[in-house]
C-alpha cells in the first residue's frame, strides 16, 4: 500500500463503552472539534445508518433546518 488513502479531513476512532453506557471521547476528537468537560453533545439516531455525533458548530444549523429560518 502506498501512502496514506484516508481522505483529508475524515476520522475514525474509537471508544469503549463503560457499564454505565458512558463512553469517553478520544482526546484528538475533543481537541480537534473543541469538546470541552460541561459540554452538552447532541447525538442523532438512525436505525439503519447508526449514530451521529455533530460538532457544535452545527447545532444553529440544525436548529434552523429543524424548525425554520428566521420566524421574527
Amino acid at each position: 500500500m502506498e501512502g496514506n488513502t484516508t481522505p483529508r479531513g475524515k476520522y475514525a476512532w474509537t471508544a469503549t463503552v463503560g457499564e454505565k453506557g458512558q463512553i469517553v471521547i478520544p482526546k484528538q476528537a475533543r481537541e480537534l472539534f473543541g469538546i470541552k468537560p460541561g459540554d452538552t453533545l447532541l447525538l442523532l439516531g438512525d436505525e439503519q445508518l447508526g449514530i451521529a455525533i455533530p460538532p457544535k458548530s452545527e447545532f444553529e444549523l440544525l436548529g434552523e433546518r429543524i424548525f425554520g429560518g428566521d420566524n421574527k
